[in-house]
């Protein structure tokens, strides 16, 4: 190195400021839905709860999230097709790129491929691990 010359800084990452980080849960079971909203609440990610596909895409269609965290299986709608929808330019969702996480109790080999065949962006397993979730999350927000 010449004389003069630094070495250059290491890139700093942009700290993500999680209240202004929306998230969107659709999730049918109340349990559930009370640990997501425990462990991410308490990182100061807003969140709105749904409680299946259909309300997931309406929710969709009306405001901007930053990420979905979608149970797979969901009465009336369940997180597969919800997902289809989403990522069908037909549909009148804001943002068809969204990041839509899995959240399911099916952990046999295979399930990740068919929720990533689906469209989803990636898959957490339940019960949920809370490190888990946060560094799931963290890779898509």
């Amino acid at each position: 190195m010449e004389s003069g010359m630094h070495a250059p800084f290491p890139e700093i990452p942009v700290k993500v400021q999680k209240d202004k980080v929306r998230l969107l849960l659709a999730e049918d079971n109340n349990v559930n839905q009370k640990v997501v909203l425990g462990i991410l609440g308490k990182l100061g990610y807003q969140i709105d709860v749904v409680n299946n596909g259909i309300e997931a895409i309406k929710a969709l269609e009306r405001e901007h999230y930053d990420l979905v965290i979608m149970d797979v299986q969901m009465q009336e709608m369940d997180g597969m097709e919800a997902t289809r929808i989403i990522r069908s330019l037909d549909s009148g969702v804001l943002d068809h790129n969204i990041p839509v996480i899995a959240l399911t109790a099916h952990a046999m080999q295979g399930d990740r491929d068919l929720c990533i065949q689906a469209g989803m962006s990636d898959y957490v397993s339940k019960p949920i691990i809370p490190s888990v979730l946060v560094t799931t999350l963290n890779k898509w927000v």
